[in-house]
C-alpha cells in the first residue's frame, strides 16, 4: 500500500538515481535488466517503500539531521562516495543544514576517516556551496 509521501519520496529517488547514474557513467542513465519486472514485479517498489518510505522517514530525527549524519558517514567513506556525498551535501542544504554546520560534520569525521577523507569531503561541499554562490 503505498502512500502519497511515498509517491512524491519515490519520483525523489528515481531522479535521484538518475542524476547518479549520469554522473557516474552517463550510459547507465539508460540501462535496464530486460524481463526483470516480470520476475518479482512489486520488488522496486516494496524495496523503497521499506528503505526510504519507513526508514529515512521514522519518527526520531528530522530530514537535515538525517542528512548531515549521511554526511558524516560519506565523508568516512571517502572517495568511493563522491557523487552520493555531493549529492547528499545539495540535499542538505535544501533541508535547512548550515554551511557551517555541514564543515563541522566533515571536520569531525576527520578523526574516523583521516585527513584525506576530510579533505576529500571539503573540497565536494566547498565545490557544492559555489553552486549557489553562482546562482546568485
Amino acid at each position: 500500500m503505498s502512500t502519497d509521501p511515498f509517491q512524491k519520496l519515490f519520483a525523489q529517488m528515481m531522479e535521484q538515481g538518475h542524476e547518479m547514474a549520469r554522473s557516474f557513467n552517463p550510459a547507465l542513465e539508460t540501462f535496464r535488466v530486460k524481463g526483470f519486472e516480470d520476475l518479482i514485479p512489486t520488488m522496486s517498489r516494496d524495496f523503497m517503500e521499506m528503505a526510504f518510505g519507513r526508514t529515512f522517514n521514522r519518527d526520531g530525527l528530522d530530514a537535515k539531521t538525517r542528512l548531515l549524519v549521511t554526511i558524516a558517514a560519506l565523508t568516512v567513506l571517502g572517495a568511493q562516495a563522491d557523487a552520493q556525498l555531493k549529492l547528499t551535501i545539495r540535499h542538505a542544504l535544501e533541508a535547512g543544514a548550515k554551511k557551517r554546520e555541514i564543515a563541522e560534520v566533515i571536520y569531525q569525521m576527520s578523526m574516523f576517516g583521516g585527513l584525506p577523507a576530510m579533505t576529500r569531503a571539503l573540497e565536494i561541499a566547498q565545490g557544492v556551496f559555489g553552486e549557489d554562490d553562482d546562482k546568485e
